[in-house]
């Protein structure tokens, strides 16, 4: 598994969030966050490629394990 910083979670985590505020919006409402959301993805990219060469990591697999982190810390345990 990949070594992953809370940072990389944290950024990862932001562009899901500027994803899912993509729902129900339409015209210039849409563009506006469609703009928003590929930035926090730009961003959240750019840091998995970064720490990847810093570390001698793959670049993919870092980007999969920060999915997968952002992903289990988002189900409740409680399920």
């Amino acid at each position: 598994m990949a070594d992953i910083s809370d940072e990389l979670i944290r950024l990862e985590r932001w562009a899901e969030e500027e994803r899912a505020k993509l729902a129900g919006l339409e015209g210039e409402e849409y563009a506006v966050q469609q703009r928003r959301w590929r930035e926090a993805s730009t961003m959240a990219q750019t840091a998995i490629t970064h720490h990847a060469r810093a570390t001698g990591q793959d670049s993919s697999e870092v980007g999969h394990a920060v999915r997968q982190a952002v992903r289990h810390a988002e189900e409740d345990p409680a399920e």
